[in-house]
């Protein structure tokens, strides 16, 4: 038989459901913002080659 009133953990749950897809997001943003930032020293270091020929 089920048990009567409220369920049992759905409190807990839900917080942590969300604890963890805020620590996703940011590893996610920080990976995406590594990404730029690396794009851009190649993108730096190739308009000086480019230059310097």
């Amino acid at each position: 038989m089920p048990k009567k009133g409220k369920a049992k953990n759905t409190l807990n749950k839900s917080k942590h459901t969300k604890l963890m897809n805020q620590k996703i997001n940011k590893v996610k943003l920080e990976k995406q913002l590594n990404k730029e930032r690396l794009k851009a020293i190649i993108n730096k270091v190739n308009e000086s080659k480019i230059e310097n020929q």
